[in-house]
């Protein structure tokens, strides 16, 4: 298998992850959409993956963590976006504001600060080509 297959073959994984953190789309109401994955070719090892999360008003995702390797940028497309990451206060992003996790990150509390209107997110991790878990719910 080629490095652009195993990059889409783990943004697809990733997907599937942010689909288990958020346990069940229609109860958290969280819908987790790969958008762009690609090996970094002056960074052996790493991959850049992209992911748009949807939320419907009112929807969260559950407490997970992020990999190890994985640091992410994540921007707000639109809406507004609560998040909170363990060790900082929680904090609401509005359209066109960003900010990042580090690896490993505790990720607490994450979702649409409103209930009647829908939010993005997009997420940017960089991360090891060979990770194949990126979200891991909390049990």
């Amino acid at each position: 298998m080629n490095i652009n297959h195993k990059v889409w073959a783990l943004a697809l994984l990733m997907s599937a992850a942010g689909a288990v953190s958020a346990h069940d789309a229609k109860d958290h109401k969280d819908n987790v959409v790969p958008n762009f994955a690609q090996a970094i070719p002056n960074i052996p090892g790493k991959s850049l993956i992209a992911v748009e999360v949807n939320y419907a008003p009112g929807g969260q995702s559950l407490p997970h963590h992020h990999a190890n390797s994985a640091f992410i940028y994540a921007y707000v497309v639109s809406g507004s976006i609560r998040s909170q990451v363990e060790g900082q206060p929680a904090r609401i992003y509005k359209a066109g504001e960003s900010f990042a996790e580090e690896p490993g990150a505790h990720h607490l509390m994450g979702g649409n600060a409103s209930t009647t209107e829908p939010a993005k997110l997009l997420a940017v991790f960089v991360v090891d080509s060979d990770d194949k878990t990126l979200t891991t719910p909390d049990k």
